[in-house]
Parts: structure tokens; C-alpha cells; sequence
């Protein structure tokens, strides 16, 4: 869901040349962290290694803030940031940062939306005044709003409506859950063409209003900077960013499911069946993540997974399998595992749907074994220490420990969390969420067709 998206505030000489803080242990993040009086938070985390700095400001509104007939505004909303502020011209934002040799980005999930720019460091002042100046000052008009509507209709055609499989997966994600109890997650990132439609000027302007405040936004920044001088910009940038009153919380009545339901559609774009196993499993805050996410890359990531190895090379049943755990990020409500596969030729769904059913069946009854457990473990370990890299990398970690986590500081243990789940607790959360009653089953038929 992503799209690539001044007055150049050059401050004269260079700062003199400063020690770098000691480094952490591999994998670990030292950070600090201030709040300014009109409720922005700010964490840093010094980087010395290269010249660069990258600033990533999270606001907390996601799709799971909308409501019912006013779908997509979220991600509408990280097409609008690009269009022009005060002093920023209309795409001026990307080329600034871009002529400064720097690039940017922004995305939008059901519990986030981030917007960044990695710049050389000597041009942390730049990202910050951008940042600051769209926070205060953004050009929603009517003109603008209609480009931007016409822009994320035209991805909304591109990506999902005419994109094999792409539709009943999107729209897949969000049929666990029940629209009257948990709209929140009951509609997907994207929004529906017909909201898309029907919002109106004054709509956006409210929505903007209401989510794009200091009070409901975290800054990070990381890299090559003075803290001191970070303050200074900071505070000279933000301070004088007026506060909104705080949002609604968004409201979520997880029930628990009582019987599997089964879902059938037709897709014109695809050549194949594909068959979708959907189980609701708890927000991420919960003590069954860890070993959820063990289960996820045991079952369906790589080549060595369950249900390539039995599904796809020995039973030849499908094309592709695997296995997905919120696609979009991690979540402050009920989330999605997805057990998947796309039918060989020859093979009916109903057969690729028992095959996917016996390798989740097996976890449950009878566990995984210890060389399953180690290959999970280490892809984990790896894959913390690959997400820590980048400037970039280390401000989207940060971020998520503060928005998904009980405490900020869980960005240096949760490593060992990780690598505390055993055999016992894998075998546990299976039983718990691939549980039949659980189970919202998808089959997508190749071809015309109306949904069943």
C-alpha cells in the first residue's frame, strides 16, 4: 500500500566534530526520548556509522479509525501529506528531499500511518521543517482532495481490483470479523470505490482535524546528530504546532467465534482455484505472539515450511503455499494468520483444502520438531538483526516497540522472548487459534462469477 512520493533552511557552517557515543551490543538500540508541551513525543537514537539521519514521524490513525461509509480515508490521507503546505509547493516535498540526496516515503496500515525521510546528515534541519510544516499547515482544497481521490482509485484499480487473487485476499483479511462489533478491522486499508466516492471536502478537512495533531503523533529520529542541535531544531520546528483535542479510541468487540464459516467468490483475473484458511489470533501485545509467530514461519515461510514441503513438492497438490500473519503490521486489536495455496492443475480446492487442513491439524495433535524450532529461531534472530541495519530500520523498530508493545523498552528483551518459546507453546497457541470453530475458509474459483 505504499506510493513513492523547502525553502531550504541551510544553517550557516558546520558543527564541530563531537565523539560518538559508545555502541550498543549488536542488535540493541540505545534511544532517549522527550515530550514537547503540546504532546509530540520524540525518541532518538544516535548513529555515527555513516553520515545520515533519518527522520520518521508515526500518526496514530489507521484504517481501524474510520467509520462505516467513510472507508480509505486513512490511506487517502498519505496521498494528501504530498500535495503542498504553507510554504511547500504541490510535490515540492519530494523534490526537495530528493535534490538534497536523500528519499522519502509513506504507508499506511490498519493501526498506523508513517511518513519518513532519510537525508544526509547535514540536512536533518530540512526533514524536520518538512515534517513540521505539513503537521501544521496542510493544503487540503478541492482540487487537491479530487487528484487524490482520482490517484487512489486508479491503485485501488491497479493493485487489488484487477490483480489476480489480490481482491478476495484484501477483502479476505477482513471476513473474521464482524462490521457490527468490530468495524475496525471488518473493512480493509484501501477503502471501498463507493466511500471513496462519496467522501466530500468538508469530510477530509475533519478527518485531518482530527488525527494529524503533535498530540497524536511520535517523531523519530536516528542518526548522525547532535541531540543538543536535535532540541533546538526540533522545538524551533514543532513547538509552536497547536495541539487538537484527542481523538475517539476506536472500539472492537473481539467475540469469540462458535462455528467455522466458509466464504466463496469468483475472480475473472485468476487461472487457478486458490484456497484461504483465515484464524483470528489476539492483538500483539498479547504472550501468545512469540510463538505465534514461530507457528507462522514453520508452517508457510521458505522453501523448508509445512505446507511447501508437503502440499506443493510431495503431494503436488499446489503451485504455491505458504502462510501469512497480518500482512499489513502488527496490530492493537484482533489480528489474521492465513494458511494458503494456489491449486495445482487437476487438483479441485476442496482436496488442496483438506491437504492445508492436515498439516494444520498435525501442528495441533502432535507439535513440531526441535529442528523446525531451531530454523524458526534463527530466521527470527536474523530477521531482528536485519530490521536494525538502516537509520531507517531502527526508527521504524522504535516506533513499533512504542505503538504495539507494553513498554518502549521491549525493543532490547524481546529478542530473548522470542527465543524462549518452546515445542510446548507452539503445539499450545495451534490448539488455541487453528482451532475448527476458529477458521474462516476462502475459496476464490477462477473465472466469471458471483459471489456465493
Amino acid at each position: 500500500m505504499r506510493t513513492l512520493f523547502a525553502l531550504l533552511l541551510v544553517l550557516p557552517g558546520t558543527l564541530p566534530a563531537q565523539a560518538a557515543p559508545p555502541s550498543p551490543p549488536a542488535g540493541r538500540i540505545a534511544f532517549e526520548q522527550f515530550t514537547l508541551p503540546n504532546g509530540l513525543r520524540v525518541i532518538y537514537s544516535e548513529d555515527r556509522s555513516t553520515p545520515i539521519v533519518t527522520v520518521d514521524v508515526w500518526y496514530e490513525v489507521g484504517s481501524r479509525n474510520e467509520r462505516a461509509g467513510r472507508s480509505g480515508f486513512a490511506h487517502l490521507f498519505e496521498h494528501m501529506m504530498f500535495e503542498g503546505s504553507a510554504h511547500v509547493k504541490k510535490s515540492e516535498h519530494g523534490q526537495l528531499v530528493e535534490r538534497a540526496g536523500g528519499n522519502y516515503n509513506g504507508s499506511t496500515a490498519e493501526d498506523r500511518t508513517n511518513y519518513y525521510e532519510t537525508v544526509p546528515s547535514n540536512r536533518l534541519n530540512l526533514a524536520l521543517w518538512l515534517e513540521a510544516d505539513r503537521m501544521r499547515s496542510l493544503a487540503i482544497t478541492e482540487e487537491k482532495f479530487e487528484n487524490q481521490r482520482q490517484a487512489v482509485k486508479e491503485e485501488r484499480r491497479l493493485r487489488v481490483d484487477n490483480q489476480p487473487y489480490a481482491s478476495a485476499f484484501t477483502d479476505g483479511l477482513t471476513w473474521p470479523f464482524d462490521s457490527a462489533t468490530c468495524f475496525p478491522y471488518a473493512h480493509t486499508v484501501i477503502g471501498s470505490m463507493a466511500d471513496l466516492d462519496a467522501a466530500k471536502l468538508p469530510d477530509v478537512q475533519a478527518f485531518f482535524d482530527t488525527y494529524y495533531a503533535p498530540n497524536n503523533a511520535t517523531l523519530v529520529v536516528v542518526g548522525d546528530f547532535s541531540p543538543g542541535e536535535l532540541r533546538r531544531l526540533v522545538n524551533q520546528y514543532f513547538a509552536g504546532v497547536p495541539s487538537h483535542a484527542a481523538p475517539e479510541a476506536p472500539r472492537c468487540e473481539a467475540r469469540t467465534a462458535t462455528k467455522a464459516q466458509r466464504r466463496e467468490v469468483h475472480d475473472a483475473h485468476a487461472n487457478l482455484d486458490l484456497v484461504m484458511r483465515l484464524y483470528r489470533i489476539p492483538e500483539h501485545r498479547s504472550a501468545d505472539t512469540p510463538a505465534l509467530e514461530v507457528l507462522n514461519i514453520i508452517l508457510g515461510q521458505g522453501e523448508s515450511s509445512r505446507l511447501n514441503v508437503s502440499v506443493v513438492r510431495r503431494d503436488k497438490a499446489a503451485v504455491g503455499a505458504g502462510s501469512v500473519l497480518n500482512p499489513y503490521g502488527s496490530r492493537n486489536g484482533p489480528g489474521v494468520l492465513a494458511a494458503y495455496g494456489i491449486v495445482n492443475q487437476g487438483v479441485s480446492a476442496d482436496r488442496l483444502d483438506s491437504l492445508l487442513s492436515q498439516q494444520l491439524d498435525s501442528i495441533r495433535a502432535n507439535g513440531i520438531t526441535a529442528a523446525e524450532l531451531d530454523k524458526a529461531k534463527n530466521i527470527l534472530r536474523a530477521g531482528f538483526i536485519d530490521n536494525r541495519e538502516t537509520t531507517f530500520g531502527k526508527a521504524e523498530e522504535l516506533h513499533h516497540y512504542l505503538t504495539f508493545h507494553a513498554t518502549i523498552d521491549e525493543i532490547n528483551t524481546d529478542l530473548d522472548h522470542l527465543l524462549a518459546v518452546t515445542s510446548d507453546d507452539v503445539k499450545r497457541v495451534a490448539s488455541t487459534y487453528l482451532a475448527p470453530a476458529n477458521l474462516t475458509l476462502l475459496i476464490v474459483r477462477a473465472g466469471p462469477g458471483g459471489a456465493q
